[in-house]
């Protein structure tokens, strides 16, 4: 017999159906434009500090003004290896209701690449020369698990779904309904609320109850596993111009595409009940593209110090979100209705595929950098980076829908914040020992469920130069704070999850030069070289003095007497004009 005593819950629950998607907007505005530190493993190894650096291929996104150091062509690759680690505490209001949920996730990839096509030039007037480079770069990285699971005897999913539901009659999920293809209509497919009216006529036909009964046993054994994976990789298309060796000046577009996919899966079991439980998987994927600008300059007042300053305009993107969520529900031969017409044991429904199409703008970049180098004994590199999260901003072509409330929220929500980066590079011969550390403040205005979100990391690293080779490894571990709700309801037994997320990367890059900026060796080890070599080499070397050599004075050095070898015969050309004339440019020592 169907049991009058079902529970009338009242309407408890304040969350919008979409909370329980694997993100809301506002929360994927701050993702997709909160990126991560990005470069080849030498500058991940110094802290990711590279504004005003140069010389390396990861400038095609930070400031394309550094391509303007480069004096010989070159390619790089950057695998990677990456093993995050999230472990958690599971609560309901004050009180824990697990510890130590630990899970994680590692994933091979490769978070960089590029090659870089630089043909130095005589050096006449201002303009030395300039590099072009294309370059792919992994701005964010989606691959995550997070799992866990408690008793939890204050409150429950079918709570938030009697929340939704009151206040609406049953025609609220039909085609037409406020509620279609929403997690609540599955739990009303499956019989787990039903409108109070079953129970008694009497009763109002827009109230709704639950055959769970806590007043029975009110154990609930709450789990949950929540993967996502994608990422953002951005194709940079950048040149850097070399202006005096003083003034370096770049631009980039930057093209991105966005994959982020998200599976949940929620369950609840019960003791003594007429339902023994329902499990509720969710999947969300977003795909898009987006473009940005980036300009950028570097300037050097005087030998060894560096200045660099870039601007990042908004990346305007165009995406399409796919959603779907299934329910299946397990019961204990149940007769629902009392009457014999409706036997529960095996129940499932599920929604429609949701597609939504919108545009999203990530808000301005500002960053700015200062370096020092120590002749041939190392470098420190300083970064700052100011974003205004709550500048990002949605908007839609299609008619009658509007994203004004959750750009209202994204404003009221999120702070502008400032980044910092700090590293540096020992050499020892052909030898490079690197050091840094990162920093993103909270982006929200206010700490969310007591916990920062900031997110702090550091780095070494280890690397060797060749003439036309090199490789360098850096290991990065990075450390934040989150928290989760599977659910809110208007209690302060409303369930959170608060977990330490640790993130640990190796990255190694090797790179090879091609096209160099000197002639090739002959047979006997030597170079041969001309006038525009030797003035190209001295620009090289970053010297102010290399118009002092007319043409008529360094032919006459390079003419050959009859019987022997040329006046300038050098086996390490670039050494040795980089001691005559004193340069420590950074290019160069890399």
């Amino acid at each position: 017999m169907k049991k009058m005593n079902g529970l009338l819950l009242a309407a408890i629950v304040m969350l919008t159906a979409n909370g329980l998607m694997a993100q809301s907007y506002s929360e994927t505005a701050l993702l997709f434009s909160r990126t991560r530190t990005t470069g080849s493993a030498r500058i991940l190894g110094m802290g990711g500090a590279q504004i005003s650096l140069g010389g390396d291929f990861s400038s095609a996104v930070s400031n394309p003004a550094g391509l303007g150091m480069f004096n010989r062509s070159e390619f790089s690759i950057s695998p990677g290896y990456l093993q995050l680690n999230n472990n958690g505490t599971y609560y309901s209001g004050t009180s824990t209701i697990s510890g130590q949920n630990n899970d994680s996730r590692t994933a091979l990839n490769i978070p960089a690449l590029g090659i870089i096509f630089s043909k130095p030039q005589e050096g006449e007037g201002g303009f030395i020369h300039g590099s072009f480079g294309i370059t792919m770069t992994k701005l964010n990285d989606f691959n995550s698990n997070v799992h866990y699971k408690g008793t939890n005897t204050s409150s429950s999913l079918i709570d938030y779904f009697i929340g939704q539901a009151n206040g609406g009659t049953p025609d609220q999920f039909g085609s037409d309904g406020a509620l279609y293809n929403t997690v609540t209509e599955l739990a009303y497919d499956n019989y787990i609320i039903g409108e109070a009216s079953i129970l008694d006529p009497s009763f109002p036909s827009d109230q709704y109850f639950t055959d769970f009964d806590p007043g029975i046993n009110s154990n609930v054994l709450q789990e949950e596993s929540i993967q996502t994976k994608g990422a953002q990789n951005q194709w940079s298309f950048s040149y850097g111009a070399n202006f005096n060796d003083k003034f370096f000046l770049g631009a980039g577009l930057g093209i991105v595409a966005l994959n982020f996919q998200s599976h949940k899966v929620f369950s609840e079991n019960f003791v003594d009940q007429p339902i023994k439980g329902y499990t509720l998987s969710e999947d969300l994927q977003i795909k898009g593209t987006g473009l940005n600008l980036t300009v950028g300059g570097i300037f050097r007042p005087m030998d060894g110090f560096q200045l660099g300053a870039a601007i990042t305009t908004p990346t305007r993107y165009n995406l399409t979100d796919n959603y779907t969520a299934s329910m299946r529900s397990s019961w204990d031969n149940w007769d629902y209705y009392g009457d014999g017409s409706t036997i529960l044991n095996n129940e499932s429904a599920q929604t429609d595929a949701v597609t939504s199409g919108y545009n999203l703008t990530t808000p301005w970049k500002f960053s700015a950098g200062a370096s020092y180098i120590f002749g041939k004994s190392g470098l420190i590199s300083v970064d700052v980076e100011q974003l205004n999260y709550g500048g990002a901003k949605y908007n839609t072509q299609t008619s009658g829908v509007s994203y004004d409330s959750d750009n209202k929220e994204i404003k009221a929500t999120y702070a502008s914040t400032t980044n910092i980066r700090a590293g540096g590079e020992f050499r020892l011969k052909a030898f490079r020992f690197r050091g840094g550390f990162g920093y993103m403040p909270d982006p929200y205005k206010s700490q969310q469920n007591g916990t920062s979100a900031a997110r702090t990391s550091a780095s070494a690293g280890i690397g060797y130069r060749a003439s036309k080779f090199y490789i360098d490894i850096a290991y990065i571990n990075s450390w934040s704070s989150n928290t989760y709700r599977p659910y809110t309801i208007d209690s302060d037994s409303s369930p959170l999850l608060k977990y330490n997320q640790n993130a640990s990367n190796v990255v190694a890059t090797v790179g090879f030069s091609f096209n160099p900026s000197l002639p090739p060796a002959a047979s006997s080890g030597r170079l041969s070289i001309g006038p525009s070599d030797i003035r190209r080499t001295i620009s090289d070397a970053g010297t102010s003095r290399k118009m002092l050599l007319p043409d008529w004075l360094i032919t006459a050095m390079l003419s050959k007497k009859q019987g022997a070898p040329p006046p300038v015969a050098i086996t390490k050309s670039r050494e040795l004009l980089h001691h005559f004339f004193s340069s420590a440019d950074s290019s160069f020592l890399k």
